[in-house]
C-alpha cells in the first residue's frame, strides 16, 4: 500500500466554500480513475506569525491511498484530474508538494 501525500498552498487565500469545492474536486477526480482506494483532505491549521517562516505553507492537505506505484502513475495520468487541475490553476493558482511513502501509522 502506497499513500500519496499532498500539501496544496494556494497563492491567495480562498473563500471556505471555493476550498471545499476544490477539495471536493481532486477527490472525485482521484476517485473516478478507479485507481484509488481512499481519500482524505484537511485544511491547514494555523499557527500566530507562521506567515513570517520563509516555507511553503499548506492551505491543505490532501493523501490518496492506492495499491502501489504503478496504480499512482495510473491514476496521475488520468485525464480527468489534468481537467480538473488546469481549471484550478487557472482560476486559483497554487504550488503542491508532495510524499509517496507508505501508511505512517
Amino acid at each position: 500500500m502506497i499513500q500519496h501525500t499532498m500539501i496544496v498552498s494556494f497563492d491567495q487565500p480562498l473563500p471556505d466554500v471555493e476550498l471545499d469545492q476544490y477539495l471536493g474536486d481532486i477527490k472525485r477526480a482521484m476517485l473516478d480513475t478507479g485507481f484509488v482506494e481512499s481519500v482524505v483532505a484537511r485544511r491547514h491549521l494555523p499557527v500566530p506569525g507562521e506567515e513570517a517562516i520563509p516555507a511553503l505553507i499548506a492551505t491543505a492537505i490532501v493523501q490518496f491511498t492506492v495499491a502501489d506505484i504503478d496504480a499512482l502513475a495510473k491514476g496521475f495520468a488520468a485525464p480527468g484530474l489534468h481537467e480538473i487541475i488546469h481549471r484550478w490553476q487557472s482560476r486559483h493558482p497554487y504550488k503542491v508538494a508532495w510524499a509517496n511513502h507508505e501508511p505512517l501509522a
